[in-house]
């Protein structure tokens, strides 16, 4: 694997920014040996999985992340989130400051609401708004909101300020596809897949759905891992954030990027892992 491999971008909301299909999640990177989990990082950043996406209830991950980047902070698309407890006016405004600060950075490329709290969205969008301004955010955006969310602060932010939504979406949670991904595809919105494997529950090989990835796979000298990100960034507005606990971990996250599904792959695997019915709440972990 070298840095030759071919990356796909896609556009990050309406900001004229191209970012990597493949990023990098850093959930839980902290727990591990720091080193290990810096070269992890930059082996992505090597592949081209420059997109690195982080947040302040990550615990030590924005320290991990600022030894990743150093020296490197130009290459990178720079994502943390702000707390719900912490989205007041005022609040938001610190909160993206100490993050700044972990990161030893003087801006983030985006900027976050991790979840909706108890504070008004009108004085979460002003803080992002003032932030923007003071150069300290290049674009801000949301995670984990569904369709009536999304309409209400784009109602209070109007049209192109939402830069993304970054919801939970792997092969056995398609929830979004009924109203999210398409509401994000009428207003310029990119969405971001977290957890795009699941949360310790991929497919097994010995699986009916397994099988499909495997033949898929096979067929493309991928991994059955590369071919689900693959279909999970079939959209035109999707991105996906998957961590690695390894370098080597870390290059077959990237191999996806340049990975392209036919339409009879696409449609093989939608009959593996139907979407289901659209829930009554959007799911989240």
């Amino acid at each position: 694997m070298t840095n030759t491999l071919k990356m796909h971008k896609k556009a990050w909301g309406t900001t004229g920014t191209q970012v990597s299909v493949i990023g990098q999640g850093t959930w839980y990177i902290d727990r591990g040996n720091h080193a290990a989990a810096v070269a992890t990082l930059q082996q992505g950043l090597d592949l081209g999985m420059t997109h690195i996406d982080t947040a302040e209830m990550y615990d030590d991950a924005e320290l991990v992340v600022a030894d990743a980047i150093k020296g490197r902070r130009d290459e990178v698309f720079l994502v943390s989130k702000v707390l719900p407890s912490n989205a007041s006016r005022a609040g938001t405004i610190k909160a993206a400051e100490r993050s700044l600060a972990r990161m030893r950075t003087d801006r983030m490329d985006c900027y976050l609401l991790h979840w909706r709290g108890g504070y008004d969205l009108e004085d979460t969008v002003s803080a992002f708004e003032q932030l923007k301004k003071d150069g300290k955010i290049r674009s801000w955006g949301v995670s984990n909101f569904d369709a009536d969310d999304l309409q209400e602060i784009y109602d209070i932010a109007g049209k192109g300020n939402i830069a993304c939504n970054q919801v939970l979406y792997h092969l056995k949670e398609r929830a979004i596809e009924h109203s999210v991904i398409p509401w994000c595809a009428a207003h310029g919105v990119t969405v971001t897949a977290y957890s795009p494997f699941g949360h310790n529950d991929f497919p097994s090989a010995r699986s009916e759905g397994g099988e499909v990835l495997e033949q898929i796979a096979d067929a493309h000298g991928a991994t059955p891992r590369q071919v689900a990100l693959a279909f999970l960034a079939r959209g035109p507005a999707v991105v996906t954030i998957p961590k690695a606990s390894s370098v080597a971990h870390a290059a077959d996250n990237a191999a996806a990027g340049g990975l392209t599904l036919t339409a009879a792959e696409i449609a093989q695997i939608d009959k593996a892992f139907p979407r289901g019915r659209e829930p009554s709440h959007l799911p989240m972990i």
